[in-house]
């Protein structure tokens, strides 16, 4: 008990200090989530009101539906503009947690010396430095989890023919947990970043640059994080793909396994008989399909998440360290 009660006087010193910005973010959070209520609710509305009259989005309906028709489809390309935008917020979100840690949360205060007045009254460095990673990381991860379950229940809401796929970045990386995991990354590399550079800007574009370039290594390394499935199917056959599947890769198959890309044989104005005869001269059989289904969304989840976290942790270790080093 006590040495919890110096760490939280600490981090009540940080609430005190940054209760404007951390209001504002607050009030934002709350907007950004009663629209995207709204939005889910109005779409509901307008689903139910279409499906209740005679025209249907598809098929022949005849001429008394097509503006009907037409102002329903853009309804539903709005709503689904919405949910990419709001799964965009949370997606970027680390990088901007990140810059604010790194820069008006620890370097602004080392350069400007401020830290030595908690550091002369009885809060060692190292206390100083937790308190400092503990707000952001209590709020923000309350924040984010409420956010992504009001968007992930947003989502439900979309119509058939207007999907918001799982493997979408603006989606996958708005799903809990994966977005947890990347604001801790966020706020580790600032607290970092913040105090190798100890400069107030210098550290908020170095944390988003960090913060930002494992974002998108790990995004192109996405679909190689859980084992691919793969279909194969005959040259005149249907592949037999889940609808809700991440194709990562198609192509040609040969009888021997080889794979070919999907224009091997196809050039633009050439006959049938000519792709025919290029197909039997490679042996090629079919096709392949290399995807993930819908299980796999939570693996992927799963995996990022403790590289993220691992990568996460390596940063706050190396912080505390830097911290000591520089104040022994």
């Amino acid at each position: 008990m006590s040495t919890l009660t110096p760490l939280r006087g600490s981090a009540r010193v940080v609430v005190r200090q940054h209760r404007g910005t951390l209001r504002i973010a607050g009030l934002l959070a709350l907007a950004g989530a009663v629209a995207v209520i709204g939005f889910a609710l109005w779409t509901s509305h307008v689903i139910d009101s279409f499906e209740a009259g005679s025209c249907e989005a598809s098929g022949l309906s005849g001429t008394a539906c097509d503006q009907r028709i037409v102002d329903f489809s853009a309804s539903m390309s709005l709503f689904q503009r919405q949910l990419t935008y709001a799964g965009l917020v949370l997606t970027v979100l680390p990088g901007i947690v990140s810059a604010f840690v790194a820069g008006p949360l620890i370097a602004r205060e080392l350069e400007s010396g401020s830290y030595r007045v908690a550091w002369t009254q009885s809060v060692t460095p190292a206390r100083w430095l937790a308190a400092k990673l503990a707000v952001p990381t209590v709020l923000l991860v309350a924040g984010v989890t409420v956010l992504s379950a009001v968007l992930g229940w947003a989502q439900t809401r979309t119509a058939t023919d207007y999907p918001v796929d799982w493997f979408d970045a603006p989606v996958f990386g708005a799903t809990v947990p994966v977005v947890i995991g990347y604001t801790l990354l966020g706020i580790a590399v600032g607290a970092l970043t913040g105090l190798l550079v100890r400069r107030t800007v210098a550290a908020m574009a170095v944390a988003v640059v960090v913060t930002g370039a494992v974002m998108v290594a790990l995004v192109n390394l996405r679909s190689s994080l859980w084992p691919l499935e793969t279909t194969v199917g005959t040259a005149e056959g249907r592949l037999d793909v889940p609808l809700e599947s991440w194709v990562v890769d198609l192509g040609r198959v040969t009888a021997s396994g080889d794979r070919l890309p999907t224009d091997v044989c196809w050039r633009g104005g050439a006959s049938e008989a000519r792709e025919a005869r290029c197909m039997a001269e490679r042996d090629i059989t079919g096709w392949f399909v290399d995807h993930h289904p819908a299980s796999h969304l939570w693996p992927l989840q799963l995996v990022e998440t403790g590289i993220v976290l691992a990568l996460a942790a390596l940063a706050v270790t190396a912080a505390f360290r830097v911290l000591r080093r520089r104040t022994a």
